[in-house]
């Protein structure tokens, strides 16, 4: 069983929350902060040391911050100098690097590996074996289907480290890769394996290799039931804010989410 309070380090120098559950054989290094209510499976680590710990006498610990009532699954490794919201979901075997951000409600799906350097807005989906290279941007409510890859470096290998960035509310579908530099718009929907070299506007399907466009997403019609499904924030709420009001009634009492990406 979980639990047992079995081989459990926990640095003097971290602050944990009221109620926090934390498995057998977790490691919790200097300057990590946990919020209430939050679950730290077996054999975790948080704050992870950087790699200059280990050739620095004069090394500093970042701080590692972790929001209320996260759910860290078995084994997961998140590195020290990143900023986690309330509610964040991670599979199993997660690797999250330094100087990562992500807002609220956040999930990441088993075996995924975020490099670092990356910022993710508010109910954002990652799903399994995902992998964000470094200085990638994703806004607000976007899905990242399994086998999708950001990479970051133009002509390989180089110095040189350019992420790509996704707007709000795109759908990025299995197995694409989105090549360095590019931007996805919102409200786009990146078809399965479609390897994306070029920006992408707003309201566009891209499918391909390379990513052509194919329509506007909002002519996809709904599978099951007539009408368009896209904007999907109308068919769908599923762990959504707007689950029990509608999205148009929620967006109108949070104009935020609106506004403060523009």
């Amino acid at each position: 069983m979980k639990f047992n309070r079995k081989n459990i380090f926990i640095s003097k120098s971290a602050i944990i929350g009221e109620n926090v559950k934390i498995g057998d054989n977790v490691t919790i290094y200097d300057n990590v902060t946990i919020g209430d209510n939050s679950i730290i499976c077996n054999d975790c680590v948080l704050g992870e040391p950087l790699n200059s710990y280990y050739f620095d006498e004069d090394y500093r610990q970042p701080h590692l911050k972790l929001g209320r009532e996260c759910l860290i699954r078995s084994h997961c490794i998140i590195y020290a100098g990143s900023t986690f919201g309330d509610n964040l979901q991670l599979g199993h075997r997660v690797t999250i690097r330094e100087k990562t951000t992500m807002g609220s409600h956040c999930s990441v799906g088993t075996l995924s590996d975020i490099q670092g350097c990356v910022s993710l807005g508010d109910y954002c989906r990652l799903h399994s074996n995902v992998h964000i290279g470094q200085k990638s941007k994703i806004g607000n409510f976007v899905f990242v289907y399994p086998y999708v890859v950001f990479t970051n470096d133009p002509t390989p290998p180089s110095n040189i480290c350019i992420g790509a960035t996704v707007d709000d509310y795109s759908q990025i579908a299995t197995g694409a890769i989105l090549l360095p530099d590019v931007y996805v718009g919102k409200n786009c929907l990146v078809g399965a394996n479609a390897v994306v070299n070029k920006n992408v506007k707003e309201y566009s399907v891209v499918v391909g290799n390379p990513a052509k466009f194919l329509c506007d997403i909002r002519e996809i019609k709904s599978k099951g039931k007539e009408g368009f499904h896209y904007p999907w924030m109308n068919n769908f709420s599923r762990g959504m804010p707007w689950d029990e009001i509608g999205y148009e009634k929620w967006l109108e009492l949070n104009k935020n989410y609106e506004s403060k990406n523009d």
